[in-house]
Protein backbone atom coordinates (compact mmCIF):
# COMPACT_ATOMS: atom_id res chain seq x y z
CA UNK A 1 0.00 0.00 0.00
CA UNK A 2 2.87 2.32 0.78
CA UNK A 3 4.16 2.07 -2.80
CA UNK A 4 0.72 2.70 -4.29
CA UNK A 5 0.11 5.92 -2.31
CA UNK A 6 2.42 8.17 -4.38
CA UNK A 7 0.85 6.87 -7.59
CA UNK A 8 -2.65 7.48 -6.25
CA UNK A 9 -1.68 11.03 -5.29
CA UNK A 10 -0.09 11.56 -8.69
CA UNK A 11 -3.28 10.42 -10.43
CA UNK A 12 -5.41 12.77 -8.31
CA UNK A 13 -3.08 15.73 -8.81
CA UNK A 14 -2.78 14.99 -12.53
CA UNK A 15 -6.56 14.87 -12.92
CA UNK A 16 -6.92 18.10 -10.97
CA UNK A 17 -4.18 19.70 -13.06
CA UNK A 18 -5.57 18.57 -16.41
CA UNK A 19 -9.07 19.71 -15.55
CA UNK A 20 -7.74 23.08 -14.41
CA UNK A 21 -5.58 23.37 -17.53
CA UNK A 22 -8.53 22.59 -19.80
CA UNK A 23 -10.88 25.05 -18.13
CA UNK A 24 -8.38 27.90 -17.85
CA UNK A 25 -7.10 27.59 -21.42
CA UNK A 26 -10.69 27.33 -22.68
CA UNK A 27 -11.44 30.66 -21.03
CA UNK A 28 -8.20 32.37 -22.03
CA UNK A 29 -8.40 31.31 -25.68
CA UNK A 30 -12.23 31.15 -25.89
CA UNK A 31 -12.33 27.48 -26.85
CA UNK A 32 -15.61 25.58 -27.19
CA UNK A 33 -17.68 28.67 -26.34
CA UNK A 34 -16.87 28.31 -22.65
CA UNK A 35 -16.19 32.03 -22.27
CA UNK A 36 -19.84 32.85 -23.01
CA UNK A 37 -21.03 30.17 -20.57
CA UNK A 38 -18.82 31.40 -17.72
CA UNK A 39 -20.18 34.93 -17.69
CA UNK A 40 -18.25 37.55 -15.71
CA UNK A 41 -14.96 35.77 -15.10
CA UNK A 42 -11.94 37.57 -13.65
CA UNK A 43 -8.98 37.21 -16.00
CA UNK A 44 -6.17 37.34 -13.41
CA UNK A 45 -7.88 34.53 -11.46
CA UNK A 46 -8.03 32.46 -14.66
CA UNK A 47 -4.32 33.10 -15.29
CA UNK A 48 -3.41 32.10 -11.74
CA UNK A 49 -5.37 28.87 -12.25
CA UNK A 50 -3.53 28.29 -15.53
CA UNK A 51 -0.12 28.71 -13.88
CA UNK A 52 -1.19 26.46 -11.01
CA UNK A 53 -2.34 23.77 -13.43
CA UNK A 54 1.14 23.55 -14.89
CA UNK A 55 2.61 23.37 -11.38
CA UNK A 56 0.15 20.56 -10.54
CA UNK A 57 1.34 18.52 -13.50
CA UNK A 58 4.99 18.89 -12.51
CA UNK A 59 4.05 18.05 -8.92
CA UNK A 60 2.41 14.81 -9.98
CA UNK A 61 5.75 13.77 -11.44
CA UNK A 62 7.36 14.79 -8.16
CA UNK A 63 4.97 12.55 -6.21
CA UNK A 64 5.84 9.51 -8.32
CA UNK A 65 9.59 10.10 -8.16
CA UNK A 66 9.59 11.35 -4.53
CA UNK A 67 11.27 14.64 -5.38
CA UNK A 68 11.83 16.99 -2.47
CA UNK A 69 10.78 20.00 -4.56
CA UNK A 70 7.20 18.72 -4.88
CA UNK A 71 6.08 20.40 -1.64
CA UNK A 72 7.82 23.64 -2.63
CA UNK A 73 6.15 23.64 -6.05
CA UNK A 74 2.73 23.10 -4.52
CA UNK A 75 3.51 25.76 -1.91
CA UNK A 76 4.25 28.24 -4.70
CA UNK A 77 0.93 27.31 -6.30
CA UNK A 78 -0.85 27.93 -2.99
CA UNK A 79 0.78 31.36 -2.73
CA UNK A 80 -0.18 32.24 -6.32
CA UNK A 81 -3.80 31.22 -5.73
CA UNK A 82 -3.97 33.01 -2.38
CA UNK A 83 -2.59 36.19 -3.93
CA UNK A 84 -5.19 35.96 -6.69
CA UNK A 85 -7.87 35.47 -4.04
CA UNK A 86 -6.78 38.65 -2.25
CA UNK A 87 -6.80 40.40 -5.63
CA UNK A 88 -10.31 39.10 -6.20
CA UNK A 89 -11.47 40.79 -2.99
CA UNK A 90 -9.97 44.08 -4.17
CA UNK A 91 -11.62 43.49 -7.54
CA UNK A 92 -15.14 43.13 -6.20
CA UNK A 93 -14.72 45.75 -3.46
CA UNK A 94 -13.92 48.25 -6.20
CA UNK A 95 -17.31 47.53 -7.74
CA UNK A 96 -16.09 45.42 -10.66
CA UNK A 97 -18.23 42.59 -11.95
CA UNK A 98 -17.54 38.95 -11.08
CA UNK A 99 -19.33 35.65 -10.63
CA UNK A 100 -20.09 34.72 -7.01
CA UNK A 101 -19.22 31.09 -7.76
CA UNK A 102 -15.60 32.26 -8.26
CA UNK A 103 -15.22 32.80 -4.51
CA UNK A 104 -16.28 29.24 -3.68
CA UNK A 105 -14.15 27.83 -6.47
CA UNK A 106 -11.10 29.72 -5.24
CA UNK A 107 -11.63 28.57 -1.65
CA UNK A 108 -11.89 24.97 -2.86
CA UNK A 109 -8.82 25.26 -5.10
CA UNK A 110 -6.67 26.90 -2.41
CA UNK A 111 -7.77 24.29 0.16
CA UNK A 112 -7.08 21.37 -2.18
CA UNK A 113 -3.67 22.76 -3.12
CA UNK A 114 -2.82 23.30 0.54
CA UNK A 115 -3.80 19.70 1.32
CA UNK A 116 -1.61 18.47 -1.57
CA UNK A 117 1.25 20.60 -0.23
CA UNK A 118 0.93 19.19 3.29
CA UNK A 119 0.75 15.62 2.00
CA UNK A 120 3.83 16.19 -0.16
CA UNK A 121 5.71 17.66 2.78
CA UNK A 122 4.91 14.84 5.16
CA UNK A 123 5.25 11.96 2.68
CA UNK A 124 8.29 13.12 0.70
CA UNK A 125 10.25 15.80 2.53
CA UNK A 126 10.00 14.28 6.02
CA UNK A 127 10.88 10.85 4.67
CA UNK A 128 13.98 12.18 2.91
CA UNK A 129 15.07 13.89 6.13
CA UNK A 130 14.75 10.53 7.95
CA UNK A 131 16.90 8.86 5.28
CA UNK A 132 19.61 11.48 5.74
CA UNK A 133 19.59 11.02 9.53
CA UNK A 134 20.12 7.27 9.20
Amino acid sequence: MKKAFPYLLAIIVTGFGLLTLFLSTSLIFDLFGIRAKEGNYVLFVVWSNFISSILYLFSSYGFVTSKKWTAKLLGVSTIILSTAFVGLFYHFNSGSIYETKTIGAMIFRISATLVFTIIAYFTITKEQIKKIDL
